[in-house]
């Protein structure tokens, strides 16, 4: 696991592999079906003669529009039925589907399927408004998305012993308090409730209540077993509740002020979206720098919801990320904070890990006041006799914006199959225009090489920077093929069908403007 395959799955979901798009639906439907509703794994097996009996005998269902060639869809399938299976072990009213989109043309059009897999939940036969699925794609996940649209959303606490018994009975508990269940704000506190569904909530309108909690107010009340136990959120009485501001501030508010990196925290640490991490390298085995920690804690309450503090041991659970921040375990303790729309990444001074110091860095990084710290590797000593020239961070400047050539370069990730497909059609390119004096073939591993105006959010990416001034830079979205990789390049940059996306890439700092 890099930290940039795990940024790509928890953020980018679908442009970097959460779906696929669709592809050309050719198979023809079977006209011999019956409305039967049979089932593979305990999953109903839906089709167009059968959906409407599915809806009308099965108050819940969620059906999942698949595409038989969708790997993404085939790494789903185990956990779908599994959570099939559970779902009927307890007696749930909720049922699990499935729909051969590629097959069933006219239930995938009726229902705008473009990728796969998408999944929709139908509630009391209701064809026409079917709800998109938004929790997890895993068992677990899609369990107590639909336990939660089985059951309220959340528990009505009526007395203090109830109440102190849900309070009590999880780590982690969202209890709202409203003098009028019935009211606009209450309904949203719903809404949000039956959309957060990693978290139990309850409700309360009882006097008794209100005074056993010191509130006179409409308040949502967040209580935890660690940090300061208890975060209250009042409700304006003017301005009401908002469900996306407050399911963003349970999000921030569940986790603990300093995170550690683990396999059953990182689904959290993402999932919170939280802009900036401050990332604390050290090696959990020495104590010196086990107490680096508590400077680490004491800057973090300044910055909560905007920069998330997170804690990576170097030789334990963490050791995986290393190779994405450019580091071994002999570099801890170190600091670094990673803005997450670009993943730039920020270096801060190895000797100063007091918690002014730390706040001091935050601050100017949040005030572009300090320069990122780009990753390059060291480049091969043949990288430029090569047919397909081999770029770095540090020699990509030279190459990619030399006016006297036109440049071709293919950004990829070793482990990325996309990339590994096309790997041949990209070395045969090399050798078709290895000896033109005004092209030059090459390609940059962006998982080890950082760019300070270029940021790749995909694997291949393919720009073309044509010669001569001006710092110009052309995407490349067409076929990926010898053929018409040379149509393009011999055409000068662009297709026939196709106008070229040109856009200008600033220079680095200290240089001038492009010339107009």
């Amino acid at each position: 696991l890099v930290w940039l395959l795990v940024l790509s799955l928890a953020w980018l979901g679908p442009a970097l592999g959460g779906e696929e798009e669709d592809g050309e639906m050719v198979a023809e439907e079977d006209d011999t079906l019956s409305d039967e509703l049979g089932e593979e794994d305990g999953v109903l097996v839906l089709h167009e003669h059968n959906f409407a009996r599915a809806l009308s005998e099965h108050r819940l269902l969620l059906v999942e529009f698949y595409a038989p060639w969708c790997g993404h869809c085939q790494r789903l399938a185990p956990a779908f039925a599994q959570a099939a299976a559970a779902l009927r072990n307890e007696s749930s009213l909720a049922r699990l589907g499935k729909v051969d989109a590629t097959a069933q043309v006219a239930l995938a059009n009726e229902f705008g399927i473009t990728s796969y897999p998408t999944l929709k939940l139908f509630r009391d036969g209701n064809r026409t408004h079917p709800l998109a699925y938004t929790g997890r794609m895993d068992t677990e996940g899609i369990v107590r998305w639909m336990q939660r649209r089985a059951s309220p959303s959340a528990t009505l606490l009526q007395d203090t012993d109830t109440a102190a018994a849900f309070v009590g009975s999880q780590d982690l508990v969202v209890v709202g308090f409203f003098k009028d269940l019935g009211s606009e704000a209450a309904q949203v506190f719903y809404e949000v409730a039956g959309e957060v569904v990693d978290v139990p909530f309850g409700v309360a309108e009882a006097a008794e209540l209100f005074q056993a909690y010191g509130l006179s107010a409409d308040t949502i009340c967040l209580f935890k077993k660690f940090d300061e136990g208890r975060t209250d959120f009042p409700v304006d009485p003017a301005q009401g509740l908002d469900a996306a501001k407050l399911t963003r501030l349970l999000r921030v508010h569940s986790l603990e002020l300093v995170m550690e990196f683990t396999n059953e925290t990182s689904d959290q640490i993402f999932s919170a979206k939280i802009p900036h991490h401050m990332l604390l390298f050290l090696n959990k085995s020495s104590s010196a720098q086990l107490a680096l920690r508590d400077g680490f804690r004491a800057a973090a309450g300044t910055f909560r919801g905007e920069v998330l503090f997170v804690v990576v041991d170097v030789t334990g659970y963490g050791a995986d990320v290393l190779p994405f921040f450019g580091l071994t375990p002999a570099d801890a303790p170190t600091l670094r904070l990673v803005k997450m729309e670009n993943n730039r990444k920020y270096q801060m001074d190895q000797d100063a890990f007091s918690d002014t110091a730390i706040r001091t860095f935050i601050q100017a990084v949040l005030d572009g006041k300090v320069k990122p710290r780009l990753l390059s590797a060291e480049p091969p000593e043949d990288w430029d006799t090569r047919p397909v020239k081999v770029l770095v961070g540090k020699t990509f400047e030279q190459v990619a914006f030399d006016e006297t050539k036109n440049v071709f370069v293919k950004f990829y990730a070793p482990w990325c199959s996309h990339c590994q497909a096309m790997a041949a059609a990209w070395e045969k390119l090399g050798e078709r225009y290895k000896d033109h004096e005004d092209i030059v073939i090459a390609e940059l591993d962006a998982t080890a090489n950082e760019l300070e105006n270029i940021t790749i959010n995909g694997f291949p990416t393919l720009h073309y920077f044509p010669a001569g001034p001006g710092r110009k830079m052309v995407e490349y979205k067409s076929a990926r093929d010898v053929e018409t990789f040379s149509k393009f390049l011999e055409n000068g940059g662009t297709l026939p069908e196709e106008p070229p996306a040109v856009s200008h890439v600033p220079p680095r700092q200290g240089q001038g403007p492009p010339p107009t």
